[in-house]
């Protein structure tokens, strides 16, 4: 018969009353009693310690299991049942997964004790212990060194296999032989946004002006760079990595320093003080890896004239093989940002570090959880995704002329697959269902949850079956941005500023990190079936379509109100 509540939490005390006679002094005396006359105690059995950590590891294992065992059970008997293909490596792939689940619960749970703490203390004191110009070094350092402790943004360097040298030689030589200049330029760009964000609170910026006025500069550079051949391929990465940077990692940090800000500034009974970072840190870096593009294509006029790279066909040494590395990787990531909070917890807010065997825990926690999850990563979620993508093609064509459906009926099924993959990630995604409820909280139900999900689901389906399309049909990537962006832009215009806020936002909610992996795998396996020169650009197209879907849903909300108004007067 299953336990009641109030019979789990009866266990609970009694479990917590053991351990309180457990932990209990005895005196010299006691000690050296004889054996007969030693007080008893009740020891710690097994059961205790499952009654008392299942529950607590459940509930967030759950949570991970319900991200991404719905998209990898929809990619796995879409390519059995619609593309007639088995999954390869089976076995090793449901290893993957169940690493990428066991990872991410930890990691989460690893920020939360071992990072949140800091930034939330920083946030709310170093604005007033400090000068401005303290806050914004601190706000770009944080940014920049929060997003290589992204678990997504591993993904960027395995992309470079799926690139054509020949057709993208200046994106391939980004990719595999400078891909640290391009986690640099993400980074910088994430730093630059958060100042800017800072910025916005410090001078009561409107959301809408500073959408405008940072969209317009991205879309100029990126008409220059889509105008020049070399330059072209490179459009699609740089969008994507706005997508891969807002994970959870960076949001949360950079929102509790955001918010502590804000009420500095006077602006904590403003309800969309929360708003507007997300946005940024989605354009920035797409403008910073143009820039390293430009600058590369400058300083290599011809990639096919350097020499290969040195060692890249040697035996890896033994710290450099997985798990190993993995576990090192993750070690390079997180410790940078421990000792930035330290230093500014202990030197600039000027206190002590509290709860050390607390925050200890959670860094050791987020250290495995991040190599955990990169392993399953590599081994399962990845390989997943680019078997997806590969076997998508054969439903409109194949080698040997013979298609599982005609062309107009393939052609249908592979965006019919993009839609219900976007729109099953999206569903899933629980930050997405944290922002709805306070959303709905915050419009006092002008804007209800579930709407608001309904929307974004469908602009990230669409974006991704757009996607989806520009690779099949190889388009070009300029006239597909600079389309869906003036969509948007006419939409910030045209609507009211807490929904500019909202909509620009919610684009970079959706993407976590198991959406941004599988995607960005399912691009380039596509990719290289249907022989385009690369696969980027899903994520740049699903991360427009919610923007325009909650603008023209926000449009509506604000039409049916003032009707209703104009009614009861």
């Amino acid at each position: 018969m299953t336990d009641t509540v109030s019979q789990r939490r009866l266990r609970y005390g009694e479990f917590l009353s053991a351990v309180r006679v457990k932990q209990r002094r005895v005196s010299y005396k006691d000690v050296h009693a004889d054996a007969g006359s030693r007080p008893r105690t009740r020891s710690l059995r097994l059961v205790d310690v499952h009654r008392l950590l299942t529950p607590y590891v459940s509930v967030r294992f759950l949570e991970q299991l319900r991200a991404v065992v719905p998209l990898a059970l929809f990619l796995a008997l879409f390519q059995i049942a619609a593309l007639r293909a088995d999954v390869q490596e089976g076995e090793l792939i449901t290893f993957g997964m169940l690493a990428v689940m066991l990872g991410l619960m930890l990691f989460m749970d690893g920020v939360k004790y071992g990072l949140m703490p800091f930034s939330e203390n920083i946030g709310f004191n170093l604005p007033n212990r400090t000068t401005p110009a303290v806050v914004l070094g601190f706000a770009f350092l944080l940014g920049g060194i929060a997003t290589f402790a992204e678990p997504a943004i591993g993904a960027l360097r395995a992309a470079g296999s799926g690139v054509d040298p020949l057709r993208a030689p200046w994106l391939h030589l980004l990719l595999t032989r400078y891909p640290d200049r391009l986690v640099l330029a993400v980074g910088i760009g994430v730093g630059l946004a958060v100042v800017v964000g800072m910025l916005r609170y410090f001078f009561a910026w409107r959301m809408k002006t500073l959408v405008i006025a940072t969209l317009l500069p991205c879309l100029a550079l990126t008409v220059y760079a889509g105008l020049d051949p070399r330059l072209a391929p490179i459009i699609g990465l740089a969008w994507d990595c706005g997508a891969i940077t807002t994970g959870p990692v960076t949001v949360p940090l950079v929102l509790a320093l955001g918010i502590g800000v804000a009420a500095a500034a006077g602006q904590e009974d403003n309800p969309l003080a929360g708003f507007g970072i997300v946005t940024l840190a989605s354009l920035f870096p797409a403008f910073a890896v143009m820039l390293v593009g430009i600058g590369l294509v400058a300083e290599v006029p011809d990639p096919a004239l350097l020499p290969p790279i040195v060692g890249a066909g040697d035996t890896a040494a033994w710290w450099d093989q997985t798990p190993v590395a993995e576990l090192i990787a993750a070690l390079r990531a997180i410790a940078p940002l421990v000792l930035l909070l330290w230093l500014a917890q202990r030197f600039l807010v000027g206190e002590a570090v509290k709860q050390h065997n607390i925050i200890a825990y959670g860094v050791v926690v987020a250290v495995l959880g991040m190599a955990l999850f990169n392993l399953g990563l590599s081994i399962g979620l990845i390989p997943l995704g680019n078997q997806a993508g590969a076997t998508v093609p054969a439903a409109f064509s194949a080698a040997d002329g013979a298609a599982l459906y005609s062309y107009p009926v393939g052609i249908g099924v592979a965006l019919l697959f993009a839609i219900i993959l976007g729109y099953g990630a999206t569903v899933a995604e629980p930050a997405l269902n944290a922002m709805g409820v306070t959303v709905e909280n915050l419009t006092d139900g002008a804007f209800p949850k579930q709407l608001l999900i309904q929307a974004v689901a469908v602009g990230v389906a669409l974006g991704i079956a757009l996607g989806v399309a520009k690779i099949i049909f190889d388009w070009s990537m300029l006239p597909l941005l600079l389309g869906g962006y003036i969509l948007a832009l006419v939409g910030t215009l045209w609507s009211s500023e807490e929904y500019v806020a909202l909509a620009w936002d919610s684009a970079g909610v959706t993407t976590g990190p198991v959406t941004v992996p599988l995607v960005l795998a399912l691009g380039l396996g596509l990719g290289q079936a249907v022989g385009a020169a690369e696969g980027f650009g899903i994520l740049a197209m699903a991360s427009f379509g919610p923007i325009v879907s909650v603008l023209l849903v926000g449009v509506w909300i604000r039409r049916r109100t003032e009707i209703a108004a104009q009614r009861e007067s």
